[in-house]
Parts: C-alpha cells; sequence; structure tokens
C-alpha cells in the first residue's frame, strides 16, 4: 500500500538538510549556549546564526527574534506579555473567531482576569471585515489579534490592512503565522505587525521549537522567571539543536518561496477539482478567499468526517479532519461552524494539506482513493438521500 500524506498543516517531516544541521549539536558540540568557554560558545555562534536566519525568512533584525518552544508558546508570550504590559486598569483585546485555541484560550485566560475582549466574526469565505475591526477599536484597546493563514481553511487575513489600522490606533498587532510562514512571503514592516508567532515543525524543523518576532521597542512583560535568557523575554536553557534546526528550515524555506508556492497551489487547484467533478455533495470552504497554496478544506455531505479519515489512512492517504489538536473533540470545529456551516457539514469536512515532498503522482492516486471511500460510507449513512424503488 502506497503511503500519501496530505497532513502538512498538523506537522511536517523533518527536512534531511535540517536533520544533518542539527545532528552535531546532539552528539559532539554539546555544550550550553550560556556558558563563557569554548564548548559554550560555539553553540552560541551557532543559535545566534540560525537567529539571522529566522529574522530573514520575516524580515526582521535578529535581536527581534525570540527563541521558544513553538507555536503555542509564542502566541501566550505576546498576548499576556503586551496585555500584562500594558498601563491602565481597563484593558480591551480584539481577536478574530476564528483563531487558533493557542490564542483563543489565552484570550479567555485573560477574559477571566477582567480583560475584555471582542471576537470578530468572519464571512462565509472565512476573512474578516476590516472596517468592522476599525469599529472595534475603543479608547482603552491594548491589542489586536489576528493569524494571518487559517490552519483549517488555508484562508489569509488582510493583514497589512489591519496594521495600518493598529498604526493608526496606536494599539500593538499580534499575527499567528505558523501556518504562513514558509508559504507566503513575510515582512514585518511592510505588514505593520509588531508581534509574530512561527513554529518550527510547520516548516521541516523537528516539534518543539519555535520563535517570537518581537519589534523594538515592544513592552513585553515577562512570563515566566528564572534567567536572563533570550534578553530576558523567555528565560531557560537554549534547545541548541531545535533552534539550529528551525534556522536552517527558515533559510531553506526563503529558498523555496520563489517556486514551490506556485507548485503547490497548482497541485491544491488539481486536487480540489479533480474532487468536484468525481464526486458529488462536495465544497471547498474558504475558496472564494485568498489562501495559503497548500490546503484545501473539503466538505463531503453525508459522510462522517472521522469515519471517513480513518477509512482513508487504511488506504494509505493521511489527512484530517481540522486542527490535529482537536482530534477526538465531539464538537464541530469553530473555524467551520463561523463560516455558517451547520454542524452535520462542519463533522463531514476534511482538511487536506499538501507539501515538500507531494506530486501530481500523489493528488491522482488521491483522487483515486476518495470517490470509492465516500460512495461506501454514504451508503451505510442513514442521512445519504437513497434511490426511490419504482414499483
Amino acid at each position: 500500500m502506497r503511503g500519501i500524506y496530505f497532513d502538512h498543516n498538523a506537522t511536517t517531516p523533518v527536512d534531511a538538510e535540517v536533520l544533518r544541521a542539527m545532528l552535531p549539536f546532539l552528539s559532539d558540540t554539546y555544550g550550553n549556549a550560556s556558558s563563557i568557554h569554548s564548548f559554550g560558545q560555539e553553540a552560541r555562534a551557532a543559535v545566534e546564526k540560525a537567529r539571522e536566519e529566522v529574522a530573514r525568512l520575516v524580515g526582521a533584525r535578529p535581536a527581534e527574534i525570540v527563541f521558544t518552544s513553538g507555536g503555542t508558546e509564542s502566541d501566550n508570550l505576546a498576548i499576556l506579555g503586551i496585555v500584562r504590559g500594558a498601563r491602565g486598569e481597563r484593558k480591551h483585546v480584539i481577536t478574530s473567531a476564528i483563531e487558533h485555541h493557542a490564542v483563543l484560550h489565552t484570550c479567555q485566560a485573560l477574559e477571566a482576569e477582567g480583560v475584555e475582549v471582542t471576537y470578530l466574526p468572519v464571512s462565509a469565505a472565512g476573512v474578516i471585515d476590516p472596517a468592522a475591526l476599525r469599529n472595534a477599536l475603543r479608547a482603552h484597546t491594548v491589542l489586536i489579534t489576528v493569524m494571518m493563514a487559517n490552519n483549517e481553511l488555508g484562508t489569509i487575513q488582510p493583514i497589512e490592512e489591519i496594521g495600518r489600522i493598529a498604526a493608526e490606533a496606536d494599539v500593538w498587532l499580534h499575527t499567528d503565522a505558523v501556518q504562513a510562514a514558509g508559504k507566503l512571503p513575510i515582512d514585518v514592516t511592510r505588514l505593520g505587525v509588531d508581534l509574530l508567532s512561527l513554529s518550527g515543525h510547520k516548516l521541516y524543523a523537528p516539534k518543539g521549537v519555535g520563535a517570537l518576532y518581537v519589534r523594538s521597542g515592544a513592552r513585553l512583560a515577562r512570563q515566566s522567571f528564572g534567567g536572563h535568557h533570550e534578553r530576558d523575554r523567555r528565560p531557560g536553557t537554549e534547545n541548541v539543536p531545535g533552534i539550529v534546526a528551525l534556522g536552517r528550515a527558515a533559510e531553506l524555506a526563503r529558498g523555496h518561496l520563489a517556486d514551490e508556492p506556485l507548485r503547490l497551489g497548482a497541485l491544491r487547484d488539481r486536487f480540489e477539482r479533480g474532487v468536484l467533478d468525481r464526486i458529488g455533495s462536495t465544497r471547498v470552504n474558504g475558496a472564494a478567499a485568498p489562501r495559503v497554496p497548500n490546503t484545501a478544506n473539503i466538505t463531503f455531505s453525508f459522510v462522517e468526517g472521522e469515519s471517513l479519515v480513518i477509512a482513508l489512512d487504511l488506504k494509505g492517504l493521511a489527512c484530517s479532519t481540522g486542527a490535529a489538536c482537536s482530534a477526538g473533540a465531539i464538537e464541530p470545529s469553530h473555524v467551520l461552524t463561523a463560516i455558517g456551516l451547520p454542524p452535520h457539514d462542519a463533522h463531514a469536512s476534511l482538511r487536506f494539506s499538501l507539501g515538500r515532498a507531494n506530486t501530481a503522482d500523489d493528488v491522482d492516486a488521491a483522487l483515486a482513493l476518495l470517490p470509492p471511500t465516500v460512495a461506501h460510507l454514504r451508503e451505510l449513512s442513514p442521512l445519504a438521500p437513497k434511490p426511490v424503488a419504482i414499483p
């Protein structure tokens, strides 16, 4: 059975060059980057080289990059750091209804502390209205946090326009770019963002490492204590192998930006057309909005999504019902219900996310697997319309 991996938004395989770069720091080059002897200084040099590469990927200065354990910590540090560090008793945050739970749950934690939070709705295409965001601003708004690209739909938010609104209102802007970094060109200055989160395992580095861009001058209250690492932003001994891997992955991603998005977009479009042509009662969610090129979210009406994922996996095709961290949840995706899907359609939707190693042959093989699998599950479904017998 041929394995096809269409779940790169959940995680990516570690690139062979990334693995090669990090391996020495798991064996012979084992110094602590905070030590002043030669072992430590060799590790420190590797960390700073990686910092330069991550900075280049997003158009930042190296001193503005803070290494973390991943996207969730970066989101928490950005949101809690800005809000808790802001002056004044009344504080207000604006976010969107389709953010990753790393943002939504952090905002909910701030609400428990008395912070006001506005959750902006999105259109049926999965995009917020910048005018609605402008209208939501208050005198005590301290932070806007809106993701760059949605992890389930792939839809891209108008961050540059939001950046202009934030600058006019003198409000900090954070964007979760975990699903955008390496897929879209990013320039934090052009976008006008003050903080930006990214994660290593979404761009072919290992799990357990990420970064937060913090614009010079941003007031960020510390959220953990124990040392003066990362310019007092994030204490703790640096994960040198992971950081080296992230730096190399960022370097490779920057080199692929000229051609890989076009290639993946063509594959994604070929896949979507094939599904719509071959399987009735299907639709692509978020297709009316700009999207990252690798992501397709498709509703297969009258099918239970988790059953379809399992059936496809048994045939060698890996995909997902949405965010990997929501696996096992019985509630429908908050993203899909936010764009207006009823619960039964949200439960019938799958995410296919392509990656660097995928080919047209993979797409064609997936298209051969899907129609009979969907047809079989619809035969078993009490929701699917059945042929009417003619007496």
